[in-house]
């Protein structure tokens, strides 16, 4: 999969040591609107290519899909750019910036029959089918309760208080927890409640979402910009609960009995810095001539944004 890079800040920075190595991704082009910005970018991680404008990358022949690492508000308008251009798109969460978006974006990349997916990389790591065979295998019991937060001191920056970035914290944050919720307990939801501490910019600065599935399991979800939370996720059985250690990039799962004795301990792998596992799924997604992932299909995608609305429209605000 020859990927460009759609963008050369500080997302795309972080993700390249992963992407360099990544197996079946070759690493053909990086755009930015500052030139000088591309050609150092690319330099830097040995990208083949560097242009100054998106429309230009988006006429390379050589690009087979656009990774696009851009705020929220920018998702949409890039994707079908790629798209109408008949590049894929592989873009980072939250997908877009509300699910009408998102479903024009799955329903156009369906039409031109070009791939599309959300790289959310919490849907791509071992440390998924990890969680999901403990609890399939019942050391917990029954699973009824799973609590998952994330929490970062984060205010201060421009894309997490601006509206028309689509800033606030269920779309940079609140989204990983949603996302550990459905893995573990499914999408059958009977209801949800939830309340919101609004920023005086108008978006969401710290929440708590409450999801009650048919099943009779419920997830509490909390996420914030305000502080530093311990992001831990558990999910509580009848026989014992599991720990794990940071929803948002997941580095070990513990079980405890209903004692509060640790049964084990498993570490997840990690090849570079977790990113890997999402560029990797998605190149051999591609190879296979797949228009999307198994891990992360769109109609997840378009799932998650809906939930996404239903709360916010709750709030108050417009999506």
């Amino acid at each position: 999969m020859r990927i460009g890079f759609l963008g050369a800040g500080r997302i795309s920075e972080v993700v390249a040591p992963a992407v360099i190595q990544a197996n079946r991704v070759e690493c053909e082009a990086v755009a930015a609107r500052d030139l000088s910005r591309a050609k150092a970018f690319a330099e830097k991680w040995g990208f083949k290519k560097a242009y100054g404008s998106y429309e230009e990358m988006m006429k390379d022949p050589d690009v087979d899909v656009v990774y696009i690492a851009t705020p929220h508000s920018f998702h949409y308008e890039q994707m079908m750019m790629a798209l109408e251009h008949g590049k894929g798109v592989f873009c980072e969460k939250a997908f877009c910036a509300n699910s009408i978006q998102a479903k024009a974006v799955r329903d156009y990349a369906r039409e031109k029959g070009l791939f599309a997916a959300e790289a959310i990389w919490t849907r791509y790591m071992p440390s998924r089918k990890i969680i999901k065979e403990l609890i399939d295998s019942g050391i917990i019991g029954t699973p009824r309760v799973l609590t998952g937060n994330l929490c970062y001191s984060i205010a201060h920056k421009e894309r997490m208080i601006k509206p028309e970035l689509a800033g606030g914290a269920l779309l940079d944050l609140g989204v990983y927890g949603l996302n550990f919720a459905f893995m573990c307990f499914g999408n059958e939801i009977e209801r949800i409640e939830s309340s919101a501490f609004m920023h005086p910019t108008g978006v969401d600065g710290m929440e708590s979402i409450t999801i009650f599935f048919k099943n009779q399991k419920m997830a509490v979800i909390t996420a914030g910009m305000y502080s530093r939370s311990d992001r831990k996720g558990i999910i509580h059985g009848d026989k014992g609960y599991l720990v794990v250690e940071n929803i948002n990039n997941p580095s070990s799962v513990s079980v405890f009995d209903t004692s509060d004795k640790l049964i084990q301990t498993i570490q997840f792998p990690d090849k570079v810095n977790g990113y890997e596992y999402e560029f990797e799924e998605a190149a051999a997604a591609f190879d296979a001539g797949k228009t999307q992932t198994d891990f992360m299909p769109l109609d997840e995608t378009v799932f998650v944004m809906e939930i996404c609305d239903r709360v916010r429209k709750r709030w108050g605000q417009v999506c």
